[in-house]
């Protein structure tokens, strides 16, 4: 599929027909545009059926995707199905010929359809006669973009996905259900398997983070972008049962000066990666903060059950997600 093709395919897979709701407010009659997300219910799934190498004890995993229901049997790279703009932490590797998976994204019953579970676990690998046995902690993340697969390193795990999807609209707020389950370590766990694990101060936070940027690419193929609207938010403790439409608006411009700003709504807070128009995988270089009445390119959006970047998190840290909405 042609670069411009895909684009357009992500951004009708966003830009759905709205449903619109009328309520009152106290004061009067408001009225407000739903436009769901293309999955976004989390009610249908892509089953992957995965053969590890011998190596490693030969076993066959089960890795989900949000996309039309089907499974695929095989260990072939995966590419979003059916304008699906999601992609997840669930990722087939092949290093130096040896296949392996992470699985930490689920699909849940709920009520008459599904959820999405994701988690913060170890991921474990053994090799009895070499007496190698590695852990790696991995969080799970559903996110806007893909996944260039197969992974083929531990190194700069960021420049395998692309964050983020072709998006001009300027909605008021994100809307979702949500239920947590926290894990109650004070600080996290850095475990990259490669080196001792450490501990990492501070508590761990599930996350979900809405970005809106302007982006634009210079002649060398580097990619800039200003912020355009934030969205961030972080949880620390468990919830007794699910948060049904949680909204959170979508703040515009610079909000540095405001009360909801903090600290972790900054500019460039970590690096994240985009193919330019040469098909390399680059950085996203955010360079500052774009008036409120600017136009985005594109949307980043993720949910994560761990908020410090690769291999460091809280095991046990859970995170339901369901029904992502965008509220105009």
């Amino acid at each position: 599929m042609g670069l411009s093709l895909r684009k357009k395919v992500l951004f009708l897979a966003i830009a759905c027909m709205p449903l619109s709701v009328v309520f009152a407010d106290g004061e009067g009659v408001v009225s407000e545009n739903v436009v769901p997300f293309a999955y976004g219910d989390m009610d249908n799934w892509v089953v992957r059926e995965i053969h590890e190498s011998g190596i490693i004890g030969g076993n066959t995993k089960l890795l989900y995707e949000l996309g039309p229901s089907d499974t695929i049997v095989g260990n072939t790279a995966f590419h979003n199905m059916g304008g699906s703009p999601w992609a997840t932490s669930n990722v087939m590797a092949k290093v130096l010929g040896v296949v392996k998976t992470n699985t930490s994204v689920f699909p849940e019953k709920r009520g008459d359809g599904m959820c999405a579970r994701l988690e913060t676990r170890f991921e474990s690998v053994k090799v009895r006669f070499l007496a190698l046995d590695i852990e790696v902690i991995a969080a799970g993340s559903i996110f806007l973009g893909m996944v260039h697969e197969p992974i083929s390193g531990t190194r700069n795990p960021q420049a395998m996905l692309q964050s983020g999807v072709p998006f001009t609209k300027k909605p008021k707020a994100l809307r979702f259900d949500y239920k947590v389950k926290a894990a109650p370590e004070k600080n996290r766990i850095r475990s990259t398997g490669f080196s001792r694990k450490t501990m990492v101060p501070g508590q761990d936070s599930l996350a979900v983070i809405l970005l809106l940027q302007k982006r634009w690419e210079d002649k060398e193929g580097n990619v800039y972008s200003k912020r355009v609207g934030t969205m961030v938010q972080r949880y620390t403790e468990s919830t007794s049962d699910w948060v049904n439409k949680a909204t959170y608006p979508i703040l515009y411009g610079n909000i540095t000066s405001r009360p909801e700003y903090k600290s972790y709504m900054r500019i460039q807070v970590e690096e994240r990666y985009t193919l330019n128009s040469k098909g390399k995988s680059v950085p996203i270089q955010e360079v500052g903060w774009a008036d409120p009445d600017e136009t985005p390119t594109h949307m980043v959006l993720q949910f994560t059950s761990s908020h410090g970047g690769a291999y460091i998190g809280s095991p046990g840290n859970t995170f339901w997600i369901d029904n992502v909405e965008l509220i105009y």
